[in-house]
């Protein structure tokens, strides 16, 4: 059953639901934005697809249009039975659960076969959900997420620009992220006040660069973007000590400069100077 404004105040009257500010609840209804967002994460028939955050199942619905065989995973046990109402119980496998702290191994089946992640989720947790993924799912081999447009610029944004920080290095360690498309507040009930962001990430067999410890190389990322203002040389002053100018000058990186300038193949640099001192 496709999703419209004319057919979700019926369907959440029947359930007795009002969408949730504290669960970030924005629920679509438009049906052709469903679609393209599952053209857009190049969903295949047979695929297998991790929704987050269903909701009351306007992207699932797509989904299945598309083809693929969806494992939802629902944070708020009172929107499941219309999501059951809009789906069926037989299409889709549901779970009751929280994204950032599901066992993901007994979720999805470990196999072989990769899993793609299609979701709309919460502005206030999206990030976090993302990099949870990125870090630990290696199964799911790509994803197309629906966020705050701030948010996605900031996943995908590369060195130079006013949105690259910390989570768009720690992103482009995993995979390549592309902002593909924005969706406007107008197809929500309730409307958001800002843009969403569609953004695709495929993750990378290997990562692009070689480092002796991804926990040195992001806590080196997280000191530098801390105090993003400084030169590099000031901001990672605490984390390197005295040394932080010979250190720099070995990774031949200018201490004078921002950490935003710094591509993820300096940051690695960095990181393998300091291992290896």
């Amino acid at each position: 059953m496709a999703l419209t404004p004319a057919t979700i105040p019926a369907l959440l009257a029947r359930h007795g639901l009002r969408p949730s500010r504290a669960l970030g609840q924005n629920f679509l209804a438009d049906p052709n934005t469903a679609r393209r967002i599952a053209r857009l994460a190049q969903v295949q028939s047979g695929d297998r697809v991790l929704e987050i955050g269903p909701g009351i199942g306007s992207l699932t619905v797509a989904l299945l249009e598309a083809g693929a065989a969806v494992t939802a995973l629902e944070l708020d046990e009172h929107v499941i039975p219309a999501l059951e109402e809009t789906v069926g119980t037989d299409a889709v496998q549901i779970v009751r659960g929280d994204a950032l702290r599901v066992d993901f191994d007994e979720l999805l089946p470990v196999d072989g076969r990769p899993w793609c992640m299609v979701s709309n989720l919460p502005y206030n947790v999206a990030t976090p959900i993302v990099m949870r993924v990125l870090e630990s799912v290696p199964r799911i081999a790509s994803m197309l997420v629906m966020v705050q447009r701030e948010v996605g610029e900031r996943m995908a944004a590369g060195p130079g620009t006013k949105a690259y920080g910390a989570v768009s290095v720690k992103i482009a360690y995993y995979g390549h992220a592309r902002v593909v498309g924005t969706v406007s507040p107008s197809v929500f009930i309730p409307a958001p006040k800002v843009d969403s962001a569609l953004v695709r990430i495929v993750r990378y067999t290997e990562p692009p660069v070689v480092v002796p410890s991804e926990a040195r190389l992001f806590a080196l990322v997280r000191a530098g973007f801390g105090q993003r203002r400084k030169m590099l040389r000031g901001a990672l002053r605490a984390e390197l000590g005295d040394d932080v100018e010979h250190i720099l000058e070995s990774a031949n990186i200018d201490g004078r400069v921002r950490a935003e300038t710094l591509t993820l193949e300096q940051w690695a640099a960095l990181a393998r100077v300091v291992s290896s001192a």
